[in-house]
C-alpha cells in the first residue's frame, strides 16, 4: 500500500474531508489531492503532523506494505479522541512573526496618539485663561476637541485596520497548536535574541512612568502658577505616553513568540480560560468609553475627563485578574 493510499485510507476512517485535513496542516486542499493522486509527496513535516493527527507511526505512512491496511495503532475511540491539534509550518509561524513585529509600531503609535489626545485641549485651554492673548475659551475648546477627536479617530482607524491584519492569526491564542519540525528552535532563538529589549522596554517604559510626575511635583514645591501646572500636565502625558509605546511595542512582539511557544499566557490552560473569560475586555472598554464620552459632553470638561483613561486602565487590570481567578476556581 502506497502513501497516498494510506493518507486517504486514514482521512476517511477519521470523516475528514480534503479541506479539513489539509486546514489541520496548515496547506492548501489542493496539496491534500495531490498527495492522495500521488502526483507529490508531503515534507517530512507533514508526515510528522499526519502521524500524530491519524494515530499512526510515521514508519507506517513512509513503508510500502501490500499486506496490511490498518494503521500501526489502532484508532482511538470516541471516548479517548483528543481535541484536534493545529500544525504550525516554519513558512507560516515566520510570516506571523515578522508580521507582528512590523505591526507592533502601529499599534504602539497608535496608544501613544490615544494618550496624548488631550494635551492640544488641555494647552489651549490654559493658553485662552491664563495669557493675555486674542485666543477665548471657546475658540480654545472648540480647537482642542477637534483635534482630540481627529486623533482619536486616526488612532482608532489604526487600531482597527491592524487588528484586521491580524485575524487570521487569532487561532494562536484560542486553539492548541504544534509547531511543524526545526520551527521551535527557530522561534526560541529569535525569542532569546530579542529578550534583552524587550527587558530594557519594560524597565525604561516604568521609569519613565514614574517621572512623570516629578515636574508636578517641582511646580508644587516652587509654588509655580496655574499655567505651569497645565504645562507639567502635559509632560506627564507626554512621558506616559512613552512609557506605554516601549510597553506596547516590546509586548507585542514578545507576545508573539510566547503565543508561537505556548508559553505564559498562551499555555493550553490559560488559553481554555482566555475563551472563559473572552466576554469582560469587550464589555468593559466599552463602558469606560460610554463613560468618558458622558462625563465629557454633559460637563464640557475635556482637560480633565482623559483622567478615566490611566484610571481604567489601572482598574482594568485589577478586574481582569479577579474574573479570571474566579473563572478558574469555577473550572
Amino acid at each position: 500500500m502506497t502513501l497516498a493510499e494510506k493518507v486517504a485510507i486514514l482521512r476517511k476512517q477519521k470523516g475528514w474531508s480534503q479541506e479539513e485535513l489539509a486546514e489541520k496542516l496548515g496547506i492548501s486542499r489542493q496539496a491534500v489531492s495531490k498527495w492522495e493522486g500521488g502526483s507529490s509527496i508531503p515534507d517530512i513535516d507533514k508526515i510528522v503532523g499526519m502521524s500524530r493527527l491519524f494515530g499512526v507511526s510515521t514508519d507506517y505512512l513512509l513503508k510500502e506494505e501490500s499486506f496490511e491496511a490498518e494503521p500501526a495503532f489502532a484508532p482511538e475511540s470516541a471516548s479517548e479522541k483528543k481535541e484536534a491539534v493545529r500544525s504550525v509550518s516554519q513558512e507560516e509561524a515566520c510570516t506571523y512573526l515578522e508580521l507582528s513585529r512590523k505591526l507592533s509600531k502601529r499599534f504602539a503609535a497608535a496608544v501613544f496618539v490615544l494618550i496624548l489626545s488631550p494635551v492640544c485641549l488641555i494647552l489651549s485651554g490654559g493658553i485662552a485663561e491664563y495669557k493675555n492673548t486674542q485666543l477665548t475659551e471657546n475658540m480654545a475648546g472648540g480647537i482642542g476637541v477637534a483635534v482630540l477627536l481627529v486623533l482619536i479617530a486616526a488612532a482608532v482607524a489604526v487600531l482597527i485596520f491592524a487588528g484586521m491584519q491580524t485575524a487570521p492569526y487569532e487561532y494562536l491564542e484560542k486553539e492548541k497548536i504544534e509547531l511543524s519540525y526545526g520551527v521551535q528552535s527557530i522561534v526560541k532563538e529569535k525569542k532569546e535574541a530579542f529578550t534583552p529589549v524587550f527587558r530594557l522596554c519594560i524597565t525604561a517604559g516604568t521609569v519613565l512612568c514614574i517621572l512623570s510626575v516629578v515636574p508636578l511635583m517641582v511646580a508644587y514645591g516652587m509654588g509655580a502658577g496655574d499655567f505651569v501646572y497645565i504645562c507639567c500636565v502635559c509632560i506627564l502625558l507626554v512621558l506616559v505616553a512613552s512609557g506605554v509605546f516601549l510597553f506596547v511595542w516590546s509586548g507585542n512582539i514578545h507576545g508573539s513568540f510566547e503565543k508561537l511557544l505556548q508559553e505564559g499566557d498562551y499555555t493550553d490552560e490559560n488559553k481554555e480560560l482566555n475563551k472563559r473569560v473572552s466576554f469582560f475586555p469587550g464589555i468593559y472598554w466599552c463602558l469606560a468609553t460610554a463613560l468618558y464620552l458622558y462625563i465629557s459632553f454633559t460637563r464640557n470638561n475635556w482637560e480633565v475627563s482623559w483622567i478615566v483613561w490611566p484610571v481604567a486602565g489601572v482598574l482594568f487590570a485589577a478586574l481582569y485578574g479577579v474574573v479570571r481567578a474566579v473563572a478558574k476556581a469555577k473550572k
